[in-house]
């Protein structure tokens, strides 16, 4: 990877334009329902630019724990302010926006909540047991925080048995200090491992475009083959505002390319690598892939 694909002016290049379109009954059906249950998503917390594909497609992000984090995380756009104690209707109010909606695909993430003594795992836990028990028939994915490398906390999460278990690298170990100043690299791989000894089928995913090498993602990619990790998503790092890092470099889809291809050389059994894939976008093949397993 070179140093070079950043745009004179400043602005996105052609291929991170995202065109708005007409949006489905099912997306606005979910926009109406998390507004009546009062839950949050990471596609609207994190300014996600796939969020009328995944709600048009039955595919829903919800933010769990809260709106704010105690971490600060420099590419983060969720808000790091004084936290509230968790909602215990919260899980019954995920199942039940699921059910009105009529989503088939959802996906649980959270906050990083480092005030409480679980990390916020027993919560986690009994949103994904009630979306088992409720509706069987969605496929439900988790996207965890590593709850300070709390393993007993970390085993709530994965004795609930989630379709898809993900917790996301997010960059290359050089740049923890700083894009991940509050996590841990190693960490991050143990909890990753951690759920792929129990048998669950396990996702992480970087963001490029802050100065990592090819090289770099290589090595990222063989860990976390090595973690037990069967699905990897890549995607552009787009800064949420100012006061976050800023982009380094654009790159360009040729590039995502080649990475999903060595990813899928180390033995990954479903890749998606493209400029504006997010770890929780909606991907027909990794449905399909899921299904297959569960079956």
């Amino acid at each position: 990877m070179t140093e070079e694909t950043k745009t004179s002016c400043g602005c996105k290049p052609p291929w991170l334009r995202v065109r708005l379109g007409h949006h489905s009954e099912l997306f606005q059906a979910t926009h109406e329902r998390l507004r009546a249950h009062s839950l949050h998503t990471v596609c609207e917390e994190a300014l996600c630019p796939n969020k009328g594909r995944c709600w048009s497609n039955g595919r829903a992000t919800f933010l769990i724990l809260g709106d704010r984090c105690t971490r600060g995380c420099t590419f983060c756009n969720v808000d790091k302010r004084t936290v509230l104690p968790p909602d215990p209707t919260e899980p019954a109010r995920v199942v039940q926006a699921t059910k009105e909606t009529g989503l088939k695909e959802v996906v649980i993430t959270s906050v990083t909540r480092d005030d409480l003594s679980d990390g916020g795992a027993g919560l986690w836990a009994e949103t994904v047991q009630r979306l088992h028990e409720t509706l069987p028939e969605v496929l439900v994915e988790v996207l965890v925080p590593d709850f300070g490398g709390q393993t007993a906390a970390l085993d709530l999460v994965i004795q609930s048995k989630p379709d898809v278990f993900g917790h996301n690298l997010e960059t290359v170990p050089r740049l923890y200090p700083l894009v991940r100043a509050e996590a841990s690299y190693q960490r991050s791989l143990a909890v990753l491992r951690q759920a792929s000894a129990a048998g669950l089928i396990t996702k992480t995913s970087l963001m490029l475009g802050l100065g990592e090498t090819f090289d770099e993602i290589e090595g990222v990619l063989r860990d976390a083959r090595q973690a037990g990790c069967e699905i990897f998503y890549a995607g552009q790092y787009l800064q949420p505002s100012t006061r976050h890092q800023p982009v380094v470099r654009y790159v360009t889809p040729e590039e995502f390319d080649q990475i999903g291809k060595r990813a899928y050389e180390l033995g990954f059994s479903f890749v998606a690598s493209a400029p504006l894939v997010r770890s929780s976008y909606h991907e027909e093949g990794q449905s399909a892939f899921v299904r297959s397993k569960r079956a």
